[in-house]
């Protein structure tokens, strides 16, 4: 990808109110565009970051047999009031009925209702069980106060999973193999999430578990152990659950980056969702819901990562891991930076370079290189073609070294 023809540029202003490290990198950076408060445009970039936290989140998904589905943002009024949530205090509604001059539809921020209702079409005998499908789909909130950057939207990305089981016994089972998936998921996008114990509001009185960033941006406060995996939300602390260790336990600020629910039977009896088994004899379905926040997840990669300069992307989700740049405006130089750009496309594709050949100065380009974060930064510059060198710089290092084509072939490589 060329610099000079991104539709994004960097920028110095800020919409007004952005405060966390989040919404102002990525601001910055052309990442994301602010619409209006809690609400805010992926870029070209900011897409492709997404876009590879998704596909970490599919591949995970689907390893423990969820099926990819989509459901409709428009949720009919009837579907809430089957499930006694049509009150909720953030449901946006819209569209008012001809006959009864009401609102008629709530823009979904969650789809248990709608999941259930379709399920019944398919899910009818114990042979039908057990069953998992999930979407990426956007979601709204009527938040109060919308803050925060990417990390408390009023419009958002969520990938929720939903699971039908025959009982009490199938469901713990997948639950503990969607806590498993979930640690998978975060380890690869480069965040350490604990799973939290936290109250299940109003779905169930077990303990559900929340997947928490310690994270001075967060807004949740938790407790968590310093040597063993115990971790509770303040809300629900209790001392005596921190048991056989001798770890000192602490608390934090930390980032929601997911949750899981054991939601039973509470929508499979608003939606007569029932299963016959082998004698015939009808049973509720037993379901599980098990969210998490893509744009969320993004907004705290960048609060996790990130120095003075910008932005450190990880490279599993980095928009681009090469960042490739012609300092100066010699012949030579530019010659010598068109022709690695062509060698590193071909090998390492040409979406996972961005090339600088602006006409800007180099201390432009460098403060740019910086805030966009890209994993590897290489310099072609008259001081460089002279020694038949390149230099090439990790954005979380200091150092830069300077290497030669092969050698810095090889790093890339991994090697």
């Amino acid at each position: 990808m060329l610099q000079s023809k991104l539709f994004s540029k960097t920028t110095k202003n800020l919409p007004e109110g952005e405060e966390t490290k989040n919404a102002q990198l990525l601001i910055k950076g052309g990442f994301i565009n602010k619409s209006s408060a809690g609400v805010y445009s992926l870029l070209p970039l900011g897409l492709r970051v997404l876009d590879k936290i998704n596909h970490i989140i599919r591949e995970e998904m689907n390893a423990i047999g969820g099926e990819e589905l989509l459901m409709p943002t428009l949720v009919q009024r009837r579907y809430w009031e089957q499930s006694k949530r049509w009150d909720t205090d953030v449901v946006y509604k819209t569209g008012a009925s001809k006959k009864q001059g009401e609102l008629e539809y709530g823009l979904g921020w969650t789809h248990e209702e709608v999941i259930a209702a379709i399920a019944v079409n398919f899910l009818q005998s114990y042979k039908d069980l057990p069953k998992a499908v999930y979407q990426i789909q956007t979601k709204f909130r009527a938040e109060a106060r919308a803050q925060g950057g990417l990390l408390r939207g009023r419009e958002f990305l969520m990938k929720d999973l939903y699971s039908f089981h025959t009982d009490t016994e199938d469901l713990n089972r997948y639950y503990n193999q969607v806590i498993g998936a979930y640690k998978k998921i975060f380890k690869r996008l480069g965040l350490r999430a604990l799973a939290t114990e936290a109250g299940g509001g109003a779905f169930t009185k077990e303990y559900t578990h929340e997947f928490q960033v310690l994270n001075p941006a967060g807004e949740d406060s938790i407790y968590y152990c310093q040597k063993c995996d115990f971790s509770q939300n303040q809300e629900i602390y209790d001392v005596n659950r921190h048991k056989g260790c001798d770890g000192k336990v602490v608390s934090g600020r930390a980032i929601e980056v997911g949750n899981v629910f054991k939601l039973g039977t509470r929508f499979s009896e608003a939606f007569n969702l029932s299963y016959a088994d082998s004698s015939g004899k009808k049973h509720l379905i037993v379901m599980g819901s098990y969210g998490i926040g893509p744009t969320r997840v993004m907004g705290t990669i960048v609060e996790e990562y990130n120095d003075s300069a910008g932005i450190i992307w990880p490279e599993a989700v980095a928009p681009c891991r090469i960042h490739l740049m012609s300092l100066g405006d010699s012949p030579k130089t530019k010659k010598e930076s068109d022709r690695l750009y062509k060698l590193l496309s071909g090998r390492f594709g040409s979406d996972e370079v961005l090339y600088d050949e602006r006409a800007a100065a180099p201390g432009e380009k460098l403060k740019d290189a910086d805030l966009l974060g890209m994993p590897w930064r290489l310099v072609i510059s008259e001081k460089t073609v002279a020694v038949k060198k390149i230099e090439i710089k990790n954005r979380a290092s200091s150092q830069s070294k300077l290497l030669s084509e092969k050698q810095v072939i090889a790093v890339l490589d991994g090697k």
